[in-house]
């Protein structure tokens, strides 16, 4: 695991600039650091060592040393790979997996990526060719970014490296702007950042002097045809092969250890390979809430105490207030709650390991969303006459408040009453923009620029054409497809693998093996998804290793209870950030309509709570990223705020560095009772 960089140039490149650009990754590779230079190319690594610790430092050269690799991520069958190519002839300097993907491509080319089994970013020079390759794993584990511009090539892992060797590439996407006010996420090949783009997940691309730019998709998804056999066998079959993933995830020269959330997904992930893999108790880490009703961590040590693992858990009080900066530095793009959870735990972690294993990837392979059978229930409401729907139910509905709780009754019948307006992919797409701004809202919050830029840009066209292009046939599959495409990659792996990566730990996550993913695709649809009932394989697995006490208990989700416990701290964002709003001074947004969102909110009249939380990091974004303040201003601007208060969500101490400083709980009792127990999904 490390962060990877690389210039390619027509003219012979400056060493400032690699030097720049590892500097900012330095926090992913704190072990080491180097660099190969070649005419007119150069591709520089930081390093966090996992496999051959001492020898495996990069780049690395072929024998003949007229191609070089550096590669970030992990190779999971690279010891099987590595006997291959020997037999072939080739010789080993080192025993790193990224060494045998050089050998790979020696034998074939740029095939050679349809054979490695891991998550990976990673580029090869070639010095023959005077050709640079890159690819990119098949579900998007980590990350790669680049600018392409006359004649030159450069690249990153993040795109802090990439603002590092030219501050001039700080300028706005409009566009991409507009698509995560839209979905909350911003989808490949799209960057926050106008001349930055990022490979999408299964891509590859080649870059040269005289042959420009080639960018290709080299593996996809299938979901037919079904799997066949009865229930029973395919429960065995999906246990036996997360057996072996596990196994292969568990390949490391440093310890090894688990998040363990108390969910389904990462209590799985530890309590099989406590029974099926582990000689001696794994290292398992944990985060506690002050709050009964959101904490998981009784879940999961109930877990760590029936597998008898080396458990650490932790009560914390987390602060948005103390840690958005430093969140949004990390993430070089808007934040989101989750990342303040994914945090704090790879803080504790990084302590102990520096690697983890974790359970990400399960809802979106498995079917755990209630989107999924949310989007089957529109279907059937759309059955009633659309003359019916609009002009009596619409009015109806529009006059019932929205509730304090996203996902309130009556913010239930209104998502679906507008999603039974549209079908197929269209469906989906406003199925995941309802709770942020849709085309409706948008109008309104845009200044004139931003405007005119959105009238001919689609920000849901990402989500729409990935359902609509699903090789599958029913609704859950496509839905599936298109989470897997856009949500998964751009959204939660992207933020565990910055949060991660602050603390110099390497997240590793066994349901998004490729090779799991494409038996879960072929799944029978009634294995995922059953009326109400998700991820139904996975429950029945579960059932083999869990206590009852776990499998019966309401989804949670840490990060889902973030707005309810942190409510003074959000309320004191939207002043800080809001009230004087420097993306509407600069006319991409319009003041007056922000100001009557926050009206409708504080007053109770509506909840724009996910669509303010979207605002709050625009602005902070816009201000570091596009205006240039630094982490150190932006703390100063919000302790400058908190000044004088006498309590607030951050506890006594003030704004400080995440931590699990203490603080008194805020008082929960207005939430309504869906708040309190209802299966929470993001």
């Amino acid at each position: 695991m490390c962060g990877i960089a690389g210039i390619v140039n027509a003219r012979q490149v400056a060493p400032q600039g690699i030097d720049r650009m590892l500097h900012a990754l330095r926090f992913r590779g704190p072990d080491d650091a180097d660099c190969h230079y070649s005419d007119g190319a150069v591709l520089g690594q930081r390093r966090l060592s996992i496999i051959d610790v001492e020898g495996g430092r990069q780049p690395i050269p072929n024998e003949d040393r007229t191609a070089w690799v550096i590669c970030n991520g992990e190779i999971y069958n690279f010891q099987e790979l590595m006997e291959d190519l020997k037999k072939r002839g080739h010789v080993f300097s080192t025993r790193s997996d990224s060494e045998v993907i050089l050998h790979m491509y020696e034998e074939f080319g740029e095939d050679c990526v349809s054979r490695l089994r891991g998550m990976f970013a990673f580029a090869i020079w070639d010095e023959k060719r005077q050709q640079l390759f890159i690819a990119r794993d098949r579900l998007g584990q980590k990350p790669l970014y680049y600018v392409e511009r006359a004649g030159e090539f450069l690249f990153a892992s993040e795109i802090k490296a990439l603002l590092a060797a030219d501050p001039a590439l700080a300028e706005i996407d409009l566009a991409a702007l507009d698509q995560y006010l839209t979905l909350r996420v911003v989808a490949s090949p799209f960057s926050m950042f106008k001349q930055i783009r990022k490979l999408a997940p299964a891509h590859a691309l080649s870059f040269s002097k005289e042959r420009g730019l080639k960018i290709w998709r080299y593996w996809d998804l299938d979901y037919e045809p079904k799997l066949q056999g009865s229930e029973n066998d395919i429960v065995d079959e999906l246990e036996s092969r997360l057996i072996e993933c596990l196994k292969l995830h568990m390949v490391s020269d440093v310890p090894v250890g688990a998040f363990m959330s108390g969910g389904l997904d990462s209590t799985l992930v530890v309590a099989m390979l406590m029974k099926h893999v582990m000689s001696e108790p794994i290292r398992t880490f944990s985060m506690g809430l002050p709050y009964k009703q959101f904490d998981e961590a009784p879940y999961a040590r109930m877990v760590a105490e029936a597998y008898g693992t080396q458990h650490r858990e932790k009560i914390v009080t987390p602060s948005l207030l103390a840690s958005l900066p430093k969140l949004v530095w990390h993430l070089d793009e808007p934040s989101d709650p989750l990342s303040v959870c994914s945090y704090l735990i790879a803080e504790m972690a990084s302590e102990d390991v520096k690697v983890v294993l974790g359970g990400d990837g399960g809802d979106e392979l498995f079917g755990g969303y209630d989107r999924y059978y949310g989007n089957r229930f529109a279907s059937h409401y759309a059955l009633i006459p659309e003359l019916v729907r609009r002009h009596l139910i619409g009015p109806v509905l529009e006059k019932l408040p929205d509730g304090s709780w996203y996902k309130s009754h009556n913010h239930m019948l209104k998502w679906l009453h507008h999603l039974s307006f549209a079908e197929g992919g269209a469906r989906y797409a406003r199925s995941l923009s309802y709770f942020y701004f849709g085309s409706n809202r948008r109008s309104d919050l845009y200044g004139p620029e931003m405007r005119e830029r959105a009238r001919s840009f689609d920000p849901e066209e990402p989500i729409r054409s990935a359902y609509d292009a699903a090789h599958a046939t029913d609704a859950v599959d496509r839905m599936l497809y298109a989470d897997n495409q856009i949500r998964l990659p751009d959204h939660p792996v992207m933020i565990l693998d910055r949060m991660t990566m602050a603390h110099g730990l390497e997240a590793r996550s066994p349901f998004m093996d490729h090779e799991i993913a494409e038996f879960a695709a072929r799944l029978p649809e009634d294995l995922k998804v059953k009326g109400r009932s998700l991820r139904r394989v996975q429950v029945k697995l579960a059932k083999r290793y869990l206590p009852e006490a776990v499998m019966n208990r309401p989804k949670q989700g840490f990060s889902s209870a973030l707005p309810y416990m942190l409510r003074d701290e959000y309320r004191a964002l939207y002043k800080i950030f809001l009230r004087d709003c420097q993306l509407a001074g600069d006319g991409i947004f319009a003041q007056p309509a922000i100001d009557q969102l926050l009206a409708e909110h504080e007053a109770g009249n509506a909840d724009h709570g996910n669509r303010l939380w979207l605002l709050v990091n625009s602005e902070a974004w816009y201000r570091m990223h596009i205006k240039g303040e630094s982490i150190d201003s932006m703390e100063a601007l919000i302790a400058d705020h908190g000044k004088g208060r006498n309590e607030t969500a951050m506890g006594t101490a003030g704004p400080a560095s995440l931590s699990t400083r203490g603080a008194r709980p805020t008082d929960l009792g207005h939430l309504s009772p869906e708040a309190k127990h209802e299966n929470l999904v993001s």
